[in-house]
C-alpha cells in the first residue's frame, strides 16, 4: 500500500482488495498510456489517470505477449505548474523496482535536490534512442504530504526585502565560485556560517524559532526525495478526489526561492492555508523533467 495515496484524497484505500480494485480501475479506463521498448526482451508501459484537477495514480509495469499487464509499482501524483528549476540532472534507478530518481545542485538550496522522477517512460525513450542527456533540462517539482501545519509569516518592511534578496544573490554566487575551488569564497562562506550560527543562538534566547528562520529545506528520514520544508504560500485552493470526494488543498509553494506545488489531504493540514501564510512539514518530492 503507497503510504502517500492519502495525500491525493485516497484515505480509505486500506486493504489489498479495495487497492486492486482501483488498479483495476484505472487499466480499463485511464486514457494516458505510454508504451516504449527497452529492448529486444522488455518493454514498459505507464498509466495514468486522473482523479481531480492535477491529482491521479501512474501505474507502471508491461504487458506480456497475452496482453496481460503485470504491475511493478505505481505512485500517486501531482502536477506541478511551472519550471522550478533548469540544471543538468543525474537520473539512477532504484534497485528494487524500474523507478528513477533525479538529482541535481541548485545553489538555492545548498543541498544537492533529489527527487522521484514522474516520466520515466519518456525519460527511458531519449535514452534509448541515445540522445544526448547531459545539458541543462527545465525541472517541473511538485510535492506531496501526510501532515502539515500552517504558520504566520515573518513581518518584514520593504528594506528588509531587498537586503535580504541582496544577500541571496551574493550568497548564491560565492557558492558558484566555491565549486569552482575559489579560496576565498569559500573562506567568505564559513564566516557567513558562524555569523548566522551566532546570531541564531543569540536570538534564539528571546524569540520563536519561526521567527528567527524563514523558510527552510532539509532533508528528512531514510529516503533520499523526502524533505522537511518551510515555505511560502503562494496560492492554496481545495479539490475534490472524484473517486472518493475527499477534500485535499494544493498549494503553490516557495521555499529557497524555488517554487514548487503541493497536494496534503485537508484532514492532515492544521490550520487555514491562505497566500502569504507559511507551510511547515514533511514532503515526498517528485519532478518532471522538460526533455
Amino acid at each position: 500500500m503507497h503510504s502517500y495515496l492519502r495525500a491525493i484524497g485516497f484515505s480509505n484505500i486500506n486493504n489489498r482488495a479495495e487497492l486492486n480494485k482501483l488498479i483495476n480501475l484505472i487499466l480499463d479506463e485511464a486514457s494516458n498510456r505510454k508504451t516504449i521498448q527497452i529492448n529486444h526482451q522488455s518493454s514498459l508501459t505507464e498509466i495514468s489517470m486522473d482523479f481531480g484537477p492535477e491529482i491521479g495514480i501512474t501505474l507502471r509495469g508491461e504487458y506480456d505477449n497475452n496482453d496481460v499487464f503485470h504491475l511493478d509499482n505505481y505512485f500517486p501524483f501531482v502536477v506541478g505548474h511551472e519550471i522550478s528549476a533548469n540544471e543538468p540532472v543525474a537520473i539512477n534507478k532504484r534497485v528494487d523496482t524500474e523507478a528513477y530518481t533525479g538529482m541535481c545542485d541548485d545553489y538555492r538550496l545548498g543541498v544537492s535536490l533529489i527527487f522521484y522522477l514522474q516520466n520515466v517512460a519518456e525519460y527511458l525513450e531519449k535514452r534509448s534512442l541515445r540522445e544526448n542527456l547531459n545539458h541543462n533540462f527545465p525541472i517541473t517539482l511538485a510535492a506531496l504530504s501526510l501532515e502539515g501545519r500552517t504558520i504566520l509569516p515573518i513581518q518584514k518592511d520593504e528594506i528588509q526585502v531587498k537586503k535580504l534578496s541582496v544577500e541571496k544573490i551574493n550568497r548564491n554566487n560565492l557558492i558558484a565560485e566555491a565549486k569552482k575551488g575559489n579560496q576565498d569564497a569559500i573562506d567568505s562562506l564559513t564566516i557567513d556560517d558562524i555569523d548566522t550560527y551566532a546570531m541564531v543562538t543569540r536570538r534564539a534566547k528571546k524569540e520563536d524559532l519561526y521567527s528567527i528562520v524563514d523558510t527552510c529545506f532539509i532533508p528528512f528520514g531514510s529516503e533520499s526525495d523526502n524533505y522537511s520544508i518551510i515555505a511560502t504560500i503562494l496560492e492554496c485552493k481545495l479539490v475534490t478526489n472524484t473517486y472518493t470526494n475527499e477534500e485535499v488543498y494544493i498549494l503553490d509553494l516557495l521555499c529557497n526561492d524555488i517554487t514548487f506545488r503541493l497536494c496534503i489531504n485537508k484532514e492532515d493540514l492544521l490550520g487555514e492555508p491562505m497566500p502569504g501564510r507559511r507551510f511547515k512539514g514533511n514532503i515526498w518530492m517528485q519532478g518532471k523533467i522538460g526533455f
